[in-house]
């Protein structure tokens, strides 16, 4: 089952160009097993996600997706620091080091990948080792399955007010699914950050464990799932998710022009000056988030 062809002209041209792209560095690599793949991020040091690096996260799910054998996917961190993914690269949103035009790409392909991964007919598993913010943790809440690691209590979460910037619409509302609106709304608001262990507590991550036990439960996770039928798992899962994905998709546009607007105010423009500043250590920003 595939969402692809409903998305209209305009997103399609999006996909396409992402497919036909050819990336100077590879950030995602694909690892196929039998009935599954791995798919290993590794930008370093954190895992910034740039424009390109989205791009690559969209090839890879396509990838996966046009393989009738791959059935499931898992999300690993390839990085030598434990970070899952830094969340993204303020470079991408700071309105000196972008432009209007690149921004909308950045906007509507991270959206499109973050939709298409919801209603995917893979079961997609996320290993989360390290720390998981803002852009890594909403990848990990398009997944089917998330597994945390307990070692140095990292923590997970959409923490984007603490750089004053608004959580993204959709975004605050697959948290509120997840654990609820009360306790979500109360974590974006404070851009309060659970440790692996509360995450695990409040339904955010499924399971904690070792950074050793990560991978080897992810595939266990895949390989149990995947003992039944493909046919009633997938239309269960876009019974009660594909409704809210075409709602969503039908808000991007809107999104990135309001958010294009914001962050090219003075204002916010001058606060992410500074958080860059504050985040590089020197007076040329450069993005670590």
């Amino acid at each position: 089952v595939s969402t692809q062809s409903t998305w209209g002209p305009f997103f399609n041209r999006i996909i396409e160009t992402v497919l036909k792209m050819s990336a100077d560095q590879k950030f995602v690599t694909l690892e196929v097993k039998d009935k599954y793949a791995i798919a290993t991020v590794a930008r370093e040091p954190v895992n910034s996600m740039n424009l390109e690096l989205w791009q690559q996260l969209m090839a890879a799910l396509d990838e996966c997706e046009k393989n009738p054998k791959i059935r499931g996917l898992i999300f690993q961190t390839g990085l030598k620091k434990d970070v899952f993914t830094a969340g993204n690269d303020l470079k991408e949103l700071y309105s000196k080091t972008t432009t209007k035009e690149r921004y909308e790409q950045f906007w509507v392909v991270q959206n499109t990948f973050l939709i298409r991964l919801y209603t995917s007919r893979l079961h997609t598993v996320a290993a989360i080792r390290g720390q998981c913010p803002a852009g890594g943790c909403i990848l990990s809440l398009m997944c089917d399955y998330r597994i945390m690691n307990i070692e140095n209590d990292p923590r997970i979460g959409l923490n984007e007010v603490a750089l004053g910037i608004p959580v993204p619409k959709y975004w605050c509302a697959i948290l509120h699914k997840q654990i609820g609106q009360g306790v979500a709304e109360r974590l974006l608001t404070s851009a309060y950050m659970p440790t692996s262990k509360e995450a695990e507590k409040i339904g955010l991550v499924h399971k904690t464990t070792t950074k050793d036990q990560l991978l080897p439960l992810a595939e266990k996770e895949v390989q149990t799932i995947l003992k039944f039928q493909d046919s009633g798992r997938v239309a269960t899962k876009l019974q009660n998710r594909l409704a809210f994905a075409e709602e969503w998709k039908g808000f991007i546009t809107q999104e990135w022009q309001a958010g294009w607007k914001m962050l090219s105010s003075p204002q916010l423009t001058a606060v992410l000056g500074m958080v860059m500043q504050r985040l590089s250590g020197n007076s040329n920003p450069q993005s670590k988030l």
